[in-house]
């Protein structure tokens, strides 16, 4: 492939590369900007194949500068310049992973240093240096080809600079020390660089003959092929920073054009690196728009006064159709947005019509307030405390006729969590259910672990989860997603747990967990979540008791249930739909990137 191909293909290239790998999907921001970060690493791996630019044949081939580069090297260790270098191993079959173009050579990265040195490593504190003071570079200041000059530590006033490891412009920097995905990055240092900076111990600075062009080992050294590499001799304790020591950056293998050649690829790569930035300010604008939009019109649609109102922001959605739901990762997003606007509008009764013979949800609570009075009597359950009334500023909205806000524990007959006892797991036995089993509208069973039949009996008295019961996180990543309980399955539960069982002959189960999922649902969970950015966090059960429920007359509840459903099997179908466009397109930028790099 041409260099020119790549330039008039680098959008659809950026939609393969993100194929190419599942690892980066997440939202559609994320999963976009993704594919330009591939492309990057593409263009770098292109670039050192020797598939970027044309081949001059008039260039002195590589094996020239390396005998020149020997050459200076010995006479500088003659004139004592510099000392003898360590013989390194030969070149193996497996370093060699591409096949080279004419005139290039395989070489070490020692092979063209002349020589290389660590930094100082004075203790400094985290402040970074003011006015003329001196500084010490963090390794952070080595990231990705760019060199951050103010990620540094004050030398302390007691410490006198040593000038020798002073960092000028020019000089080619690796950090041996980072992150796993950052160790061994490299730069060269760009003009007008701040003085008074000093490298650190964790930071290496290399000179080469004037034979290499160090911006292109700089483009050797942070390609996806030396990233393999380094990923696989890095050592360290720590699972998230990794170091390489200087003889494993020395050997480092490399590909080496003509130094003409060299001079061209830099220049190729940084102008297609200027178009994905390009790229990359268009995608994020754009990302921002569609955002907005998809934003504006859901919540216009949320907040239709009546149904005829909604009935139009209905058809506003549909007149607006391909542009909220693209056939990208943009769409698929739009879609699950969509699907919590169906959710607001259903507990919001803007979803289906009111019917005035239904039952009001005023006499409703009231049946169901003299039916727990008859099981406390009975003692079946316990008395409750009760709550204060919903005052006016807590109810989120203004509720349709027939309608009632109602706190959760005067719509249950019980909200309890799990078992407090730190359980005794075993091979086999009992299911014992946490919250890592809950997902939003989806119990999963299949992921808990077990427990004895004795400590499943203790574990199981006065909270025993029922078909149809309803499971909520409280503690953990998931906190405030609930599922009903939809399996004949007898388990015990963990703490992380809250159990709901309402009553189920006035209030609608499904209804119910459809509620707690909903935007407002969750807002009541998040907003009363204690610990939050300490730890996972903490949903207390009395919050819960004290979620403020819209409740509608029980057929209606039936009906908003049977309709979400529908709508929500629309939303997947759609969905599908849309992954569908995307493969498509994406097969053929797969290709593409296929056809780059054989």
């Amino acid at each position: 492939m041409t260099e020119q191909l790549i330039v008039n293909h680098l959008s659809t290239l950026a939609l393969a590369v993100q194929n190419k790998s599942a690892s980066g999907r997440g939202s559609g921001k994320n999963i976009d900007l993704y594919g330009i970060k591939k492309l990057r690493e593409l263009i770098l791996e292109l670039a050192v194949r020797g598939k970027l630019v044309a081949q001059n044949p008039e260039d002195e081939p590589a094996s020239k500068l390396l005998e020149r580069i020997q050459a200076e090297k010995k006479k500088l260790v003659e004139e004592k310049q510099i000392k003898k270098p360590k013989e390194l191993p030969e070149i193996t079959c497996e370093e060699k992973s591409f096949e080279l173009p004419l005139k290039w050579s395989w070489c070490r990265l020692d092979d063209v240093t002349l020589h290389s040195e660590a930094g100082w490593s004075p203790k400094c504190n985290d402040t970074a240096r003011s006015g003329d003071q001196w500084g010490v570079l963090k390794v952070s200041a080595v990231t990705w080809g760019e060199y951050k000059a103010s990620e540094n530590k004050q030398l302390p006033q007691h410490l006198e600079p040593r000038p020798e490891y002073e960092v000028n412009a020019g000089d080619f920097l690796i950090s041996r020390a980072n992150t796993a995905e950052l160790v061994a990055r490299s730069v060269v240092v760009p003009a007008f660089t701040p003085a008074k900076l000093m490298m650190s111990d964790k930071i290496i600075r290399f000179a080469f003959s004037k034979a290499v062009y160090p911006d292109y080992l700089s483009l050797v050294n942070n390609s996806p092929a030396s990233r393999l590499y380094y990923s696989t001799v890095a050592g360290g304790t720590s699972s998230s920073m990794k170091n390489v020591s200087r003889n494993q950056i020395q050997m480092l293998t490399v590909a080496l054009p003509p130094l003409a050649e060299q001079h061209r690829i830099v220049a190729k790569v940084d102008e297609l690196m200027a178009l994905c930035d390009q790229i990359e300010r268009q995608t994020e604008a754009s990302l921002s728009a569609h955002t907005t939009l998809v934003e504006n019109l859901l919540t216009t649609l949320a907040s239709s006064a009546d149904a005829e109102e909604l009935k139009q922001n209905w058809q506003r959605i549909a007149s607006h159709f391909t542009t909220l739901f693209p056939p990208d990762a943009r769409g698929e997003v739009s879609i699950d947005q969509l699907k919590q606007t169906i959710l607001q509008l259903a507990v919001m009764g803007k979803l289906v019509p009111q019917d005035p013979n239904d039952e009001p949800a005023a006499k409703l609570l009231e049946r169901i307030a003299a039916e727990k009075a008859r099981l406390v009597k009975e003692g079946k359950i316990k008395k409750q405390k009760p709550l204060p009334p919903i005052a006016e500023d807590e109810k989120p909205f203004e509720l349709p006729d027939g309608w009632e806000f109602s706190h959760m524990q005067d719509i249950c007959e019980l909200t309890t969590d799990g078992t407090h006892l730190t359980p005794k797991y075993t091979e086999s036995g009992r299911p014992f259910v946490s919250a890592q089993c809950v997902k939003p509208f989806k119990l999963m069973p299949d992921k808990c672990r077990f427990v004895s039949e004795e400590h499943y009996q203790d574990y199981i008295k006065n909270r025993k989860p029922a078909f149809r019961d309803i499971l909520l996180s409280r503690v953990g990543a998931g906190i405030g997603e609930a599922a009903l309980i939809d399996t004949h399955l007898e388990f015990a539960i963990y703490v992380s747990t809250c159990l709901l069982k309402p009553f189920k002959e006035f209030i609608h189960p499904e209804y119910l967990v459809l509620w707690l999922n909903s935007p407002v649902g969750r807002h009541y969970s998040e907003k009363n979540t204690y610990g939050k950015g300490v730890s996972q966090g903490n949903l207390n059960l009395s919050l819960i008791r004290a979620f403020a429920v819209s409740v509608s007359p029980i057929l209606e509840q039936k009906r908003i249930v049977a309709k979400v459903n529908q709508l929500m099997s629309l939303c997947d179908q759609i969905k599908t739909h849309l992954q569908h466009q995307q493969q498509t397109r994406l097969h053929l930028a797969d290709a593409m990137v296929e056809q780059a790099l054989t």
